[in-house]
């Protein structure tokens, strides 16, 4: 039996145009761009892109096939996931045709292949991947790949097959931080035709996880519920909230003030609070005001523009910039993380 040729199965929403850049994704797009600019013809091929499920790894993917087929409508393009490869081999070999499943990825001109960590496990799949693989990249066709981790954190996949894929250029992509949520749910809102004040968006961005799905998912539930209303017409904060009641957890400590959460962490420290609120930059009190904004957008509903304002009128871009230090020092440092539960324990009291 013949394996047919279908069109590929590329979401045309899914360009390059709509993919919303920041330092997060930055050099995953570059180079996707000139991957899909130059197919094979660069030496990120192949180019895998990896990172935490619903950060764009799929959009960058199929955007690639879909410029590539806009700028030549002639060039074979398959894009698949790992599993669907695998299902189609496994169908291959119980119905004898093997070779055509092989000729069928060998003969396209792009490979697009989503979620390669599947792979892991099922060794024959891989032995064939690998050989369709050599052929591609011997004829300068170009193979794009993506996964949840790095080619080198791989498990379950043969070494032949990882080092392969390490010999192009890996890149991650990272969840977006406050800024970037909030521009990407501002491009969200304008391809569906919504007008989403500012406020809203930044309830959205400052509320719910790091997870482009989850963002989109919030646009959507906050427009159901505004349809169910009002007709969609009037989105306001109270009516964001309502929709999104069951997705954003309520703060920690309710009523703690952030002059308290300030006051306590002075003392932890040993410095002034009046240090705190000052543009004093010296090493020690920049760390506490760092972990006072932290604590205050974990312990609080105070938006990050209102928690600037409480330390000394400060905008919520160095809010964002606190937290996200805070958070990166926590994670890598047992004493700190220890220093800030001792910090907000203490305002539990």
């Amino acid at each position: 039996m013949q394996t047919p040729r279908p069109l590929p199965r590329l979401n045309e929403n899914f360009t390059l145009d709509q993919f919303v850049v920041g330092a997060s994704n930055e050099f995953a797009y570059s180079a996707a761009k000139a991957v899909a600019a130059a197919p094979g013809k660069t030496d990120f091929n192949p180019l895998l892109i990896y990172g935490r499920s619903g950060l764009g790894k799929t959009h960058l993917l199929q955007s690639i096939g879909n410029h590539i087929l806009k700028t030549d409508p002639k060039r074979v393009v398959i894009y698949t996931s790992s599993e669907e490869f695998r299902m189609m081999f496994v169908d291959a070999l119980q119905n004898g045709n093997i070779r055509e499943f092989s000729t069928y990825f060998r003969e396209s001109d792009v490979l697009l292949m989503d979620d390669i960590q599947f792979l892991a496990g099922w060794e024959k799949s891989q032995e064939e991947l690998f050989h369709i693989y050599n052929t591609l990249y011997m004829s300068k066709k170009q193979i794009v790949l993506t996964s949840d981790v790095p080619p080198a954190a791989l498990k379950g996949l043969e070494n032949r097959l990882t080092s392969r894929f390490q010999s192009g250029l890996s890149v991650d992509i990272l969840p977006p931080d406050l800024e970037m949520r909030v521009a990407i749910l501002n491009k969200k809102a304008e391809t569906w035709n919504l007008s989403l004040p500012e406020e809203i968006l930044y309830y959205i961005g400052e509320n719910v996880p790091s997870n482009i799905r989850a963002l989109e998912g919030a646009i959507r539930t906050i427009y159901g519920l505004a349809l169910v209303k009002g007709g969609g017409e009037d989105i306001t904060l109270e009516l964001a909230k309502d929709a999104l009641k069951d997705t954003v957890k309520a703060p920690e400590v309710s009523r703690v003030s952030i002059d308290r959460i300030i006051e306590k962490t002075a003392a932890f420290y040993g410095v002034p609070v009046n240090n705190v609120l000052e543009k004093n930059k010296r090493k020690e009190v920049a760390m506490c005001r760092q972990t006072a904004m932290y604590i205050s957008k974990r312990l609080t509903n105070h938006s990050l523009k209102s928690i600037g304002l409480n330390f000394g009128g400060r905008d919520h871009s160095t809010v964002i910039h606190a937290v996200e230090v805070v958070e990166e020092l926590i994670k890598n440092d047992p004493d700190a993380a220890r220093d800030v539960e001792t910090i907000i324990a203490s305002l539990r009291q």
